[in-house]
């Protein structure tokens, strides 16, 4: 019998020097599961600045420079929304792993062909909701498909914020991807969608439009053909809000879905507070709420130690699962986009 292969730390290079890629490697530093080997910018100062700054031994002054680095395995990939798609085929091609941040791509199509160019060259793409791989999502998820509230029926998910300087903000530009479906209504989408465990059948959505043509707010409702439903709702223009509801026929569950946690307010250098996780097993409202704990720390820690994994065992089948949901997602928030510029039901792509 072949032992399971050990993971083996992943050789991480960076494609893009934008904020989120600063957390991101100083979390994975402090992780046994990756190193960070390099930086890329297109302007060869900039990653230079950023490497010097994170502690990265080397940077390249171009994409195509980082993809061609032998010392690298896996791609890290936070660009804007619309590059995704084009940088991911092109590190795919090069025979790296990609990591890439969310959303995925703007739509079914354009994530297909991602997974179609990891297929070809035999690498892993894997979509970085950090909150997949929290402890206290397995936990919920071993609730629901435990039967703890019964028949699942229905979903509400939201998650918005507020920007304090909009008019510099590549969430305000719609040549970027902006907007707050897919900079935040897309988390809302992936939480139900992981709950549900399928795509809608179809969606209408109503939305609140900023001067530069971007969506400020979403709401909408997601209709599936066994009659649940699900309710998102996103926003770039309120206070910081992350919550999702889901009833069952037997109870409820209620969570925050933080991406990034700590045990208790004020034990995180960076600022990571706790995630509330409360289940009532019980139709009558009578039945106090249990708070679920669960381990804590970094999403982006816990992403690369799952992806290592993957990687090290070759589990196909698990990122095969995970694709899955992430051309659903894309096919909704396609769907959602449409239903909300011209106010009517959209059918989902399948």
């Amino acid at each position: 019998m072949n032992p399971i292969p050990t993971p083996s730390p992943l050789r991480i290079g960076i494609l893009g020097c934008a904020n989120i890629a600063r957390q991101f490697s100083r979390d994975v530093m402090a992780s046994g599961a990756a190193r960070i080997v390099a930086v890329a910018s297109r302007k060869a100062e900039t990653a230079a600045a950023f490497a010097a700054a994170q502690g990265i031994a080397r940077h390249h002054g171009s994409y195509e420079a980082l993809l061609a680095d032998p010392d690298i395995d896996t791609i890290y990939l936070p660009l804007p929304n619309t590059l995704h798609a084009e940088w991911a085929i092109k590190a795919c091609e090069a025979g790296k792993n990609v990591l890439c941040e969310k959303p995925l791509a703007l739509g079914r199509a354009e994530a297909q062909a991602m997974f179609d160019a990891a297929a070809r060259s035999g690498v892993m793409l894997l979509e970085a909701y950090p909150y997949y791989f929290q402890p206290q999502t397995g936990a919920m998820l071993e609730l629901l498909h435990g039967g703890a509230i019964g028949e699942l029926r229905s979903v509400q998910a939201s998650f918005g914020f507020g920007l304090s300087n909009p008019k510099g903000n590549i969430r305000m530009n719609p040549d970027l991807g902006g907007g707050a479906l897919l900079d935040a209504g897309c988390y809302a989408l992936s939480l139900i969608r992981l709950v549900m465990g399928d795509a809608p059948e179809r969606v209408q959505a109503d939305a609140r439009w900023a001067d530069t043509g971007v969506d400020i707010g979403m709401t909408a409702t997601l209709f599936y053909p066994d009659g649940r439903r699900a309710q998102l709702s996103c926003a770039m223009d309120g206070a910081f809000h992350r919550l999702a509801h889901i009833v069952g026929s037997q109870g409820t569950l209620t969570t925050e879905y933080l991406n990034h946690t700590a045990a208790r307010a004020g034990d995180n250098p960076y600022g990571y507070l706790p995630s509330q996780l409360r289940l009532r097993r019980s139709a009558a409202q009578t039945v106090p709420f249990e708070d679920i704990r669960s381990g804590v720390g970094s999403g982006f820690s816990f992403a690369v130690e799952a992806f290592a994994k993957v990687i090290a065992e070759r589990d196909f089948g698990a990122v095969a699962r995970a694709a899955k949901a992430s051309l659903d997602n894309a096919a909704t928030l396609e769907a959602l986009a449409l239903s909300a510029r011209e106010s009517r039901p959209v059918e989902v792509m399948r």
